[in-house]
């Protein structure tokens, strides 16, 4: 692939990713807005086992955004590295609490808006630092890259922790440890990237007008995906019926986006052609990311008070308090009339010059 076109593919993958999340993101409030719309007329709730969502416009309304934010982050992988779209992916959480807070009124506190603001510089440090060029570009290098002994190494072990974890570790420790069913999560989720990945180089080939169709490692890829998505669901379901959102939703992201960072190191070699201040910053980039939706999600309920402050911040609040109301004191004789306070000087210095006598 030459500089101009991977350039290209570059910013087309990176506008489908940034799209993505802005479409996924919005999908959560208009479907909340109409669960709320239904809420207010009585009907049965979700939660209820409802389904009266079903005949609401601004429900369906989100679940197309959805459809259409999925469908450019399928698309984004054929174009730009999986090492750049995935972490992007965080950006529609940020979507999301911006957009509740303005057209849900839910409450951002600081902590939440110091995480949209860490999410949006970790987003653009990994965007200047990602890798520009793509190392796979039909379904031949495709098959030549799974066949890799590393890729298989790697996706043996995959698998085999995945099945130690589902039949062994689950029945003991899923109902108290979060990073039980979370693993099982991000570990095939990092194969399911791969497959989508290997579905869009197929997609971007047949509408250039080659035979994809009689190509059986398309159906393969295809049949792999479907698998490892209803994995993840069933598991992730499992995870969030146990565990708080606000607990589950960070501890998968981190875990999730290094499998798939890793699995796209070894199975794309998007790290091989990459200097070593591009690899830092690409590093420094997710943990920032890291940092910004551990801020959003942890403390997402608690509210910000002067109480929570330092002591030393409370004790110069406290003195800076105590001076403002001094001075209002002193400055509240501004709104008094002059005669009153006049004569309660003269009076004053009356009753001095008495009692010095």
């Amino acid at each position: 692939m030459g500089g101009a076109g991977g350039r290209s593919g570059f910013y087309v993958g990176l506008g489908l990713a940034l799209a993505s999340s802005a479409f996924i993101g919005g999908s959560f409030i208009l479907k909340k807005k109409g669960l709320l719309r239904l809420c207010r007329r009585g009907r049965a709730r979700a939660g209820q086992g409802g389904h009266a969502y079903l005949q609401e416009w601004l429900w369906w309304a989100g679940l197309l955004c959805m459809g259409v934010g999925e469908a450019a982050n399928f698309a984004a992988y054929a174009f730009a590295p999986a090492t750049l779209v995935t972490p992007l992916g965080a950006l529609s959480v940020l979507v999301s609490a911006v957009l509740s807070s303005t057209f849900l009124h839910e409450q951002l506190n600081v902590h939440g808006k110091i995480g949209c603001i860490l999410s949006i510089l970790g987003s653009t440090v990994m965007v200047i630092h990602a890798p520009q060029e793509e190392e796979v570009s039909s379904l031949e290098s495709m098959a030549e890259k799974l066949k890799d002994p590393g890729f298989i190494v790697f996706a043996v072990c995959v698998l085999v922790s995945s099945l130690l974890l589902i039949f062994v570790a689950g029945p003991r420790y899923g109902q108290s440890n979060v990073l039980v069913y979370v693993l099982v999560c991000s570990a095939i989720g990092s194969l399911s990237v791969s497959c989508v990945k290997g579905l869009g180089i197929a997609l971007k080939e047949l509408f250039s007008g080659k035979p994809v169709l009689k190509e059986p490692l398309g159906w393969v890829l295809l049949v792999c995906l479907v698998i490892c998505i209803s994995i993840q669901i069933n598991y992730l379901n499992k995870a969030l019926d146990i565990f708080n959102t606000s607990v589950v939703t960070p501890i998968y992201y981190v875990l999730f986006t290094t499998a798939v960072m890793m699995c796209s190191a070894i199975l794309f070699k998007e790290w091989q052609h990459m200097v070593l201040d591009n690899i830092i910053g690409t590093i420094s980039g997710f943990l920032t990311i890291v940092s910004g939706i551990f801020l959003l999600h942890a403390f997402r309920d608690m509210p910000f008070t002067p109480d929570l402050l330092p002591l030393f911040l409370q004790q110069g609040r406290t003195d800076l308090h105590t001076s403002w109301r001094s001075a209002d004191r002193h400055q509240s004789c501004q709104h008094q009339p002059l005669l009153p306070s006049e004569d309660k000087g003269s009076h004053s210095t009356e009753e001095e010059e008495a009692e010095s006598v």
